[in-house]
């Protein structure tokens, strides 16, 4: 019984291996005759091994890319270096760069770039703001009035370092109407410096003047508020010829009187804060009318003066209202 079970399981054996695929003979592929239509007539598979343990995949791969993709190995070029691997620390950087030097870079002032471009015939409208007929120059470290074009009308050198106008600083502006000079530091101004035609607005507060110059009949308005202004610094009838004169602002500095006589067109007088203790009778109003009614002069300041107004009715009788001031 067994021995015929035996020679069954043989014959069985013998069968399989004659079902094989011809091509497989020990693990060797065979090659096969090159028929037509044959799919392996043009794919070599190389030897077969069913166990994967005998194959080198990194081999295969390596191939595989060089196939697809070409060579990637970077080649080095006949006559080239290869860059240098060794690390450079912060300290040899320190060590073998050479030291940096400043050099000081000097901002020429704003008088002194005026001068140089009005020196070669430049006008002052390269350095100041000109908007039409009007010249801006405020805080501008002026010391000096710049040239101006001569058509100017209006002037600002508002907040500079001016200390004097001379004679020839507005020459041949006959079109000039307004200078304001505020917060410089103006200590004289030449007699014959503001004698311009049209000259309607002179505006000078927060100056160090100590008298005034001449002034044009055509002014409308003068500031002179916060100077060092004294009595003895007012010519004699320096207002009386200014008949075109309304605004007349004196506050805040060293007068010990009134400067009469005033123009009969005045309508604003600004006096605050100097030493005034007394007023003339014939000051504001005739004396000698009584009926004299001096309607254009409406606002007169004498308040932070020494001065009780009380004392002094008839020197006011003809004004529309009474002065701003003390009255006891």
């Amino acid at each position: 019984m067994r021995i015929s079970a035996l020679l069954g399981l043989m014959a069985l054996v013998i069968q399989e291996a004659q079902a094989m695929p011809p091509w497989i003979n020990g693990g060797v592929k065979q090659k096969q005759p090159q028929d037509e239509g044959t799919a392996y007539n043009s794919l070599e598979l190389g030897s077969y091994d069913p166990n994967l343990e005998n194959y080198d995949l990194s081999s295969y791969e390596e191939q595989t890319i060089k196939t697809v993709y070409g060579d990637l190995t970077p080649k080095t070029k006949v006559g080239t270096l290869a860059p240098s691997t060794t690390r450079v620390s912060p300290k040899m950087v320190t060590a073998t760069m050479a030291p940096r030097t400043w050099t000081a870079v000097t901002t020429p002032s704003i008088s002194s770039l005026l001068n140089a471009l009005t020196a070669k015939g430049l006008p002052t409208c390269l350095v100041c703001v000109c908007l039409g007929t009007s010249v801006y120059c405020d805080d501008a470290d002026l010391e000096n009035i710049p040239p101006l074009p001569q058509e100017t009308t209006y002037l600002y050198a508002r907040f500079n370092h001016i200390s004097q106008i001379q004679t020839g600083d507005f020459k041949g502006l006959r079109k000039l109407r307004r200078i304001d000079l505020s917060g410089n530091s103006i200590s004289t101004i030449e007699d014959d410096a503001l004698l311009l035609p049209d000259l309607q607005e002179l505006i000078i507060p927060e100056n160090k003047l100590v008298s005034l110059p001449k002034l044009p009949g055509s002014l409308v308005r003068l500031d002179a508020q916060l100077n060092n202004l004294q009595g003895s610094g007012i010519l004699p009838d320096s207002f009386r010829e200014l008949k075109k004169l309304q605004f007349l602002y004196l506050s805040d500095n060293k007068l010990d009187y009134i400067p009469v006589p005033l123009p009969s067109s005045l309508r604003s007088l600004h006096l605050q804060n100097n030493h005034i203790q007394t007023i003339p009778e014939d000051t504001f109003c005739d004396a000698q009318d009584h009926k004299q009614i001096r309607r254009a002069l409406e606002d007169i300041r004498l308040d932070g003066n020494p001065i009780n107004l009380s004392l002094f009715p008839d020197a006011y009788f003809c004004l529309p209202r009474l002065p701003i001031g003390s009255y006891t």
